[in-house]
């Protein structure tokens, strides 16, 4: 689905749901398709997905034909809209999930992965007021990329083997022990 799609799809659903209140705003063609145009210039820094979600956000939520500044703030705060938690909401779940964090439940795979850009060590060990402006950036990226369409993946690393097959010859052990030890110190 590209803009058009999403705009063209908006306006079938406002039709539909706001009949009465849509033929009088656009009564004829030509008003029809120059608001189709204007809609789409004013929307088109939103995905499709994140407009035609929204639209149906406001028809549930709205007695009458929205405007275009309803549908802004809609697509705007939509985070909701997939599932995603507030940037503080998400903050403290990545702050507080307990390791290995791969295996964690997470509300939303964005929270991991921003997590992850943050570095977890900064998370566990800065204060909040500098730790929270590098999770907030890397998550708003997070969520940029889920509203666009694309599916973000928690990749749980490979297990490692139950026991190790190569197995040193004892003079190979000793060497390496010796030189162990001398880098060491020991």
């Amino acid at each position: 689905m590209d803009h058009i799609d999403a705009i063209n799809q908006l306006f079938a659903e406002l039709e539909f749901a706001y009949h009465n209140q849509f033929h009088k705003a656009f009564g004829d063609a030509e008003s029809l398709v120059i608001a189709k145009k204007y809609w789409l210039s004013c929307l088109s820094q939103f995905s499709p997905l994140q407009i035609t979600l929204a639209v149906k956000s406001v028809i549930k939520t709205q007695e009458y034909l929205p405007s275009i500044a309803t549908m802004v703030r809609t697509c705007e705060s939509g985070l909701d809209l997939f599932g995603l938690p507030s940037a503080r909401e998400a903050y403290i779940e990545a702050c507080g999930a307990p390791s290995p964090k791969a295996s964690y439940a997470w509300s939303h795979e964005a929270v991991y992965c921003a997590g992850k850009a943050s570095g977890w060590f900064l998370l566990a060990n800065e204060l909040e007021s500098s730790a929270f402006q590098v999770f907030d950036y890397h998550y708003k990226l997070m969520c940029r990329r889920v509203m666009a369409g694309e599916s973000l993946a928690i990749e749980i690393p490979a297990a490692l083997p139950d026991k190790n097959e190569q197995q040193l010859e004892p003079a190979e052990v000793r060497k390496r022990i010796k030189k162990l030890q001398k880098e060491l110190g020991l």
